[in-house]
Protein backbone atom coordinates (compact mmCIF):
# COMPACT_ATOMS: atom_id res chain seq x y z
CA UNK A 1 0.00 0.00 0.00
CA UNK A 2 1.18 3.57 -0.69
CA UNK A 3 2.64 6.21 1.60
CA UNK A 4 1.69 9.85 0.96
CA UNK A 5 2.74 12.76 3.18
CA UNK A 6 4.40 10.19 5.44
CA UNK A 7 1.06 8.45 6.01
CA UNK A 8 0.74 4.77 5.12
CA UNK A 9 -2.77 3.74 4.17
CA UNK A 10 -4.65 0.61 3.17
CA UNK A 11 -7.05 1.33 0.31
CA UNK A 12 -10.03 -0.88 -0.43
CA UNK A 13 -12.13 -0.33 -3.52
CA UNK A 14 -14.29 -2.61 -5.64
CA UNK A 15 -15.24 0.22 -7.94
CA UNK A 16 -13.02 2.53 -9.97
CA UNK A 17 -15.35 5.47 -9.40
CA UNK A 18 -17.84 5.79 -6.57
CA UNK A 19 -20.60 8.38 -6.46
CA UNK A 20 -20.22 8.43 -2.68
CA UNK A 21 -17.58 10.22 -0.62
CA UNK A 22 -14.80 7.92 0.57
CA UNK A 23 -14.62 6.52 4.09
CA UNK A 24 -11.50 7.27 6.14
CA UNK A 25 -10.81 5.11 9.21
CA UNK A 26 -8.68 6.63 11.99
CA UNK A 27 -7.29 4.38 14.72
CA UNK A 28 -6.90 5.19 18.41
CA UNK A 29 -3.95 5.86 20.71
CA UNK A 30 -1.00 3.57 20.07
CA UNK A 31 -2.89 1.78 17.30
CA UNK A 32 -2.46 1.05 13.60
CA UNK A 33 -4.77 0.33 10.67
CA UNK A 34 -4.85 -3.31 11.83
CA UNK A 35 -7.03 -2.33 14.79
CA UNK A 36 -9.86 -2.08 12.25
CA UNK A 37 -11.24 -5.53 11.36
CA UNK A 38 -11.70 -6.56 7.69
CA UNK A 39 -15.48 -6.21 7.99
CA UNK A 40 -15.03 -2.45 8.38
CA UNK A 41 -11.89 -1.97 6.23
CA UNK A 42 -13.76 -3.50 3.29
CA UNK A 43 -17.24 -2.01 3.05
CA UNK A 44 -18.73 -3.10 -0.30
CA UNK A 45 -19.38 -0.33 -2.82
CA UNK A 46 -17.21 2.25 -1.10
CA UNK A 47 -13.66 3.52 -1.31
CA UNK A 48 -12.29 2.92 2.19
CA UNK A 49 -8.97 4.34 3.35
CA UNK A 50 -7.50 2.99 6.60
CA UNK A 51 -4.64 5.10 7.91
CA UNK A 52 -1.58 4.65 10.09
CA UNK A 53 -1.16 8.02 11.79
CA UNK A 54 2.36 9.59 11.72
CA UNK A 55 4.76 7.67 13.94
CA UNK A 56 2.43 4.64 14.03
CA UNK A 57 2.61 1.33 12.22
CA UNK A 58 4.16 1.74 8.79
CA UNK A 59 3.92 5.54 8.69
CA UNK A 60 7.03 7.66 8.86
CA UNK A 61 7.55 10.85 10.84
CA UNK A 62 7.23 11.55 14.51
CA UNK A 63 4.22 11.00 16.69
CA UNK A 64 2.29 14.22 17.27
CA UNK A 65 1.64 15.97 20.57
CA UNK A 66 -1.96 17.06 19.97
CA UNK A 67 -5.18 16.08 18.25
CA UNK A 68 -4.97 19.28 16.20
CA UNK A 69 -1.59 18.27 14.79
CA UNK A 70 -3.02 14.96 13.59
CA UNK A 71 -5.88 16.89 11.95
CA UNK A 72 -3.31 18.94 10.02
CA UNK A 73 -1.59 15.74 8.89
CA UNK A 74 -4.83 14.27 7.59
CA UNK A 75 -5.78 17.46 5.76
CA UNK A 76 -2.37 17.46 4.06
CA UNK A 77 -2.81 13.80 3.15
CA UNK A 78 -6.29 14.52 1.74
CA UNK A 79 -4.97 17.35 -0.41
CA UNK A 80 -2.23 15.18 -1.89
CA UNK A 81 -4.56 12.24 -2.52
CA UNK A 82 -7.12 14.66 -4.03
CA UNK A 83 -9.87 13.82 -1.56
CA UNK A 84 -12.12 16.80 -0.90
CA UNK A 85 -14.64 15.26 1.49
CA UNK A 86 -14.92 12.02 3.40
CA UNK A 87 -16.90 10.16 6.01
CA UNK A 88 -14.48 9.97 8.95
CA UNK A 89 -14.84 7.03 11.31
CA UNK A 90 -12.56 7.22 14.33
CA UNK A 91 -11.93 5.04 17.36
CA UNK A 92 -11.07 6.69 20.70
CA UNK A 93 -8.33 9.23 19.91
CA UNK A 94 -9.29 8.78 16.27
CA UNK A 95 -12.81 9.91 17.15
CA UNK A 96 -11.39 13.07 18.71
CA UNK A 97 -9.55 13.72 15.45
CA UNK A 98 -12.79 13.16 13.51
CA UNK A 99 -14.74 15.53 15.78
CA UNK A 100 -12.09 18.23 15.42
CA UNK A 101 -12.18 17.87 11.64
CA UNK A 102 -15.97 18.33 11.70
CA UNK A 103 -15.79 21.36 14.00
CA UNK A 104 -12.87 23.18 12.36
CA UNK A 105 -13.15 21.98 8.76
CA UNK A 106 -16.82 21.08 8.17
CA UNK A 107 -16.46 21.47 4.40
CA UNK A 108 -14.17 18.41 4.32
CA UNK A 109 -16.56 16.17 6.27
CA UNK A 110 -19.51 14.25 4.80
CA UNK A 111 -20.32 12.31 7.97
CA UNK A 112 -18.87 10.99 11.22
CA UNK A 113 -18.54 7.67 12.97
CA UNK A 114 -17.45 8.02 16.61
CA UNK A 115 -16.49 4.72 18.23
CA UNK A 116 -15.45 4.45 21.89
CA UNK A 117 -15.66 8.21 22.02
CA UNK A 118 -16.32 11.28 24.12
CA UNK A 119 -16.28 15.06 23.92
CA UNK A 120 -13.28 14.97 26.25
CA UNK A 121 -10.98 12.31 27.67
CA UNK A 122 -9.47 12.30 31.12
CA UNK A 123 -6.48 9.98 31.20
CA UNK A 124 -5.51 9.02 34.74
CA UNK A 125 -2.22 10.56 35.97
CA UNK A 126 -1.06 7.08 36.99
CA UNK A 127 -1.54 5.71 33.47
CA UNK A 128 0.22 8.71 31.94
CA UNK A 129 3.11 8.17 34.32
CA UNK A 130 3.36 4.46 33.47
CA UNK A 131 3.45 5.14 29.73
CA UNK A 132 6.17 7.77 30.11
CA UNK A 133 8.97 5.27 30.78
CA UNK A 134 10.10 2.01 29.14
CA UNK A 135 10.54 0.47 32.60
CA UNK A 136 6.83 0.80 33.42
CA UNK A 137 5.43 0.46 29.90
CA UNK A 138 4.53 -3.23 30.24
CA UNK A 139 2.51 -2.52 33.37
CA UNK A 140 0.72 0.31 31.53
CA UNK A 141 -0.25 -2.08 28.74
CA UNK A 142 -1.56 -4.54 31.32
CA UNK A 143 -3.85 -1.85 32.75
CA UNK A 144 -5.02 -0.75 29.30
CA UNK A 145 -5.79 -4.29 28.17
CA UNK A 146 -7.64 -5.04 31.42
CA UNK A 147 -9.91 -2.04 30.87
CA UNK A 148 -10.33 -2.30 27.11
CA UNK A 149 -12.21 -5.58 26.74
CA UNK A 150 -15.47 -7.08 27.91
CA UNK A 151 -15.18 -10.08 30.28
CA UNK A 152 -16.88 -12.13 27.55
CA UNK A 153 -14.13 -11.46 24.98
CA UNK A 154 -12.01 -14.44 23.93
CA UNK A 155 -8.55 -14.72 25.45
CA UNK A 156 -7.06 -15.19 21.98
CA UNK A 157 -8.29 -11.78 20.82
CA UNK A 158 -7.13 -10.11 24.04
CA UNK A 159 -3.68 -11.68 23.72
CA UNK A 160 -3.38 -10.56 20.08
CA UNK A 161 -4.31 -6.98 20.95
CA UNK A 162 -1.81 -7.02 23.82
CA UNK A 163 0.93 -8.26 21.50
CA UNK A 164 0.23 -5.49 19.01
CA UNK A 165 0.23 -2.81 21.71
CA UNK A 166 3.52 -4.07 23.14
CA UNK A 167 5.06 -3.58 19.69
CA UNK A 168 4.35 0.15 20.02
CA UNK A 169 7.17 2.33 21.34
CA UNK A 170 6.33 3.69 24.79
CA UNK A 171 6.92 7.27 23.60
CA UNK A 172 4.19 6.91 20.95
CA UNK A 173 1.55 5.78 23.42
CA UNK A 174 2.60 8.42 25.94
CA UNK A 175 2.32 11.22 23.36
CA UNK A 176 -1.09 9.92 22.24
CA UNK A 177 -2.40 9.75 25.79
CA UNK A 178 -1.14 13.27 26.43
CA UNK A 179 -3.01 14.42 23.32
CA UNK A 180 -6.15 12.64 24.55
CA UNK A 181 -5.85 14.11 28.04
CA UNK A 182 -5.65 17.63 26.61
CA UNK A 183 -8.56 17.11 24.23
CA UNK A 184 -11.77 18.89 25.26
CA UNK A 185 -14.63 19.82 22.93
CA UNK A 186 -17.47 19.71 25.49
CA UNK A 187 -18.61 23.19 24.48
CA UNK A 188 -18.07 23.08 20.72
CA UNK A 189 -19.26 19.54 20.03
CA UNK A 190 -22.87 20.77 19.76
CA UNK A 191 -21.85 22.74 16.64
CA UNK A 192 -21.45 19.48 14.69
CA UNK A 193 -24.31 19.17 12.18
CA UNK A 194 -23.06 16.27 10.06
CA UNK A 195 -24.83 12.90 10.14
CA UNK A 196 -23.10 11.06 12.99
CA UNK A 197 -23.02 7.48 14.19
CA UNK A 198 -21.96 6.95 17.82
CA UNK A 199 -20.96 3.40 18.82
CA UNK A 200 -19.97 2.23 22.30
CA UNK A 201 -19.40 -1.13 23.93
CA UNK A 202 -21.74 -1.71 26.87
CA UNK A 203 -18.77 -2.84 28.98
CA UNK A 204 -16.40 -0.01 27.97
CA UNK A 205 -14.35 1.16 30.95
CA UNK A 206 -11.94 3.43 29.05
CA UNK A 207 -14.68 5.61 27.56
CA UNK A 208 -17.85 4.56 29.43
CA UNK A 209 -21.24 4.65 27.67
CA UNK A 210 -22.19 7.88 29.50
CA UNK A 211 -19.65 9.72 27.31
CA UNK A 212 -21.31 8.43 24.14
CA UNK A 213 -24.74 9.27 25.55
CA UNK A 214 -23.51 12.83 26.12
CA UNK A 215 -22.36 13.07 22.50
CA UNK A 216 -25.74 11.80 21.34
CA UNK A 217 -27.54 14.51 23.32
CA UNK A 218 -25.29 17.27 21.94
CA UNK A 219 -24.94 16.27 18.27
CA UNK A 220 -28.43 16.79 16.86
CA UNK A 221 -28.10 14.63 13.76
CA UNK A 222 -26.71 11.58 15.59
CA UNK A 223 -27.62 7.95 16.22
CA UNK A 224 -26.37 5.96 19.22
CA UNK A 225 -25.62 2.23 19.18
CA UNK A 226 -24.56 0.55 22.45
CA UNK A 227 -23.31 -2.93 21.64
CA UNK A 228 -23.56 -5.64 24.31
CA UNK A 229 -20.68 -7.95 25.27
CA UNK A 230 -18.10 -5.44 24.08
CA UNK A 231 -15.71 -3.02 25.72
CA UNK A 232 -13.52 -0.21 24.41
CA UNK A 233 -12.30 -2.35 21.48
CA UNK A 234 -15.87 -2.88 20.33
CA UNK A 235 -14.97 -3.03 16.62
CA UNK A 236 -12.59 -5.94 17.32
CA UNK A 237 -14.78 -7.66 19.91
CA UNK A 238 -18.01 -7.44 17.92
CA UNK A 239 -16.89 -6.80 14.31
CA UNK A 240 -20.12 -8.00 12.69
CA UNK A 241 -22.37 -5.91 14.94
CA UNK A 242 -20.15 -2.85 14.45
CA UNK A 243 -20.06 -3.37 10.67
CA UNK A 244 -23.86 -3.68 10.59
CA UNK A 245 -24.20 -0.42 12.54
CA UNK A 246 -21.80 1.31 10.15
CA UNK A 247 -23.62 -0.15 7.13
CA UNK A 248 -27.01 1.07 8.34
CA UNK A 249 -25.48 4.49 9.00
CA UNK A 250 -24.03 4.69 5.48
CA UNK A 251 -27.40 3.65 4.04
CA UNK A 252 -29.09 6.38 6.07
CA UNK A 253 -26.73 9.03 4.68
CA UNK A 254 -26.99 7.92 1.07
Amino acid sequence: MPIISGIYYYWYSKTSKSIYPPIVLIHGAGGTHLFWPPQIRRIPGFNVFTLDLPGHGKSSGRVRQSVGAYVDDILDWMQKTELNRAVFIGHSMGSAIAQTLAINHPENVAGLGLIGSGASFNVSPELLDRTSSPTTFDSAIAVIIKNSFSPSTSERLVDLAKKRMLETDYSVLYADFKACDEYNEIIRVSSITHPTLIVCGADDKMTPPRLSIYLNTKIKNSTLEIIPEAGHMVMLEQPEATAIAVGKFIDRIY
